[in-house]
């Protein structure tokens, strides 16, 4: 069984083709293009430009994905009629129609079962521009579409784990970890914080979330305020840990710059991280003076140590609550090394009973391959729900 998998949630542009074998899921094709250097200058995410850059690259990256996985080939006569059966592109989605199109017309229809697309959430222009690359794929291919939520991509990444005794001519095949239910996902990023249980994959019950800003988002925001670069998080990260470094201590910045720990026990599982981001903003005005590069380290790691702080409360008390076996973590935020490493030390003293899973650091950030990855587990669940490509809809706000 074969995926084609698209992701274009946000600021990457992503195709992925993964094989399912009797062996694990192999990687045949992975292509990626970012735009963190169009959006850099503005300091975050502009949805039309994100949606212009899809429209410009997600046909050559399919071709690349298709390429590396050796499924690409050239018809021999031009596909008549593609014009025509693409016409519902011209209205909202001309950019991509004018590259798609040509591709459809000079390459044959690739030996895949499925196309997998993310559908929500995320930003709504770009959505659509994964959204309606699917649809002429499927349309012109006649291949079914698997309609994926990106919160659930990531949740699966955590639960796979990379072979290490290949078969001959494969290098990169995983396969999917013995979970224990019920499971507690901690997914972090840009958009998102939230807590969610899940029974099995595929039934899911979120518990909580952030009332205001994400995780991620107060990163790149406590970024700018420091004079640091888009995007923000590894940025501030990695002068947090420069200071614990300097410093030989661990999670004990000056008590000048002491920062709150908003709803640490508001008896619920909610997050808010405004307060925190307004904290170091007040902090910096208070300084009266212009930051030196040991203040930036300092304010760094009290802004890491206070958001850490609580996504580790949170979590523990509600895999507490909820009696988890499993604590999976997902999302961009998910590769922060000091996030990882104390939550390992608070699990292994808390709650060793528990398993805990992180994905690889590549696949933390978003990616195509995550999205063939969520549709391998609603086939191999029995729980695959297509969709015909015209009933596609865009859910910036998807729940899981």
């Amino acid at each position: 069984m074969k995926i084609l998998s698209i992701e274009t949630s946000c600021d990457e542009t992503g195709i992925a083709v993964l094989e399912q074998t009797a062996q694990g899921v192999i990687i045949r094709g992975n292509a990626l293009a970012s735009q963190i250097e169009l959006h850099a200058k503005f300091g975050g995410v502009f949805p039309m430009m994100a949606k212009r850059a899809h429209a410009e690259k997600i046909t050559l990256l399919i071709s690349q994905a298709l390429d590396e996985a050796d499924l690409l080939e050239a018809v021999e006569t031009p596909t008549q009629g593609t014009d025509t059966a693409l016409a519902f592109l011209h209205e909202k989605e001309s950019a991509l129609f004018d590259h798609i199109a040509p591709f459809l017309t000079f390459y044959q229809k690739p030996e895949i079962d499925y196309i997998a697309v993310t559908v929500g959430p995320g930003l709504e222009p770009a959505l659509w521009v994964g959204i309606n690359a699917a649809r002429a794929l499927s349309t012109i291919w006649n291949i079914p579409i698997i309609p994926i939520n990106h919160m659930e991509g990531h949740i699966v990444t955590a639960a796979v784990e990379k072979l290490e005794d290949l078969p001959a001519q494969v290098d990169n095949m995983y396969d999917f970890a013995e979970l224990k239910f019920p499971l507690l996902a901690l997914l972090v990023s840009g958009g998102h914080t939230e807590l969610v249980v899940a029974s099995t994959l595929g039934s899911y019950t979120k518990i909580g979330s952030t009332r205001d800003d994400a995780v991620g988002e107060a990163f790149d925001k406590v970024a700018r305020m420091l004079g640091l670069p888009y995007p923000g998080g590894p940025a501030v990260s990695a002068l947090a840990r420069d200071y614990r470094t300097n410093h030989l201590v661990v999670g004990l910045p000056s008590e000048e710059f002491r920062l709150p720990r908003p709803m640490l026990h508001s008896g619920d599982f909610d997050f808010s991280f405004s307060g925190i981001k307004t904290a170091v903003l007040y902090a910096i005005r208070d300084l009266g003076r212009e930051l030196t590069n040991e203040d930036k380290m300092t304010l760094a790691c009290a802004f890491e140590d206070a958001v850490v702080e609580v996504l580790i409360h949170k979590t523990l008390k509600a895999a507490k609550e909820h009696h988890i076996q499993t604590i999976v973590v997902g999302g961009g935020v998910a590769s922060n090394s000091y996030l990882r490493s104390e939550l390992m030390a608070a699990c292994k003293q808390h709650a060793p009973e528990i398993t805990l899973l992180f994905p690889e650091p590549w696949l933390a950030t978003d990616n195509a391959v995550m999205i063939g990855l969520a549709a391998m587990t609603h086939i191999l669940s029995e729980q695959i729900k297509t969709s015909a490509p015209e009933l596609l809809v865009a859910d910036g706000n998807l729940s899981l």
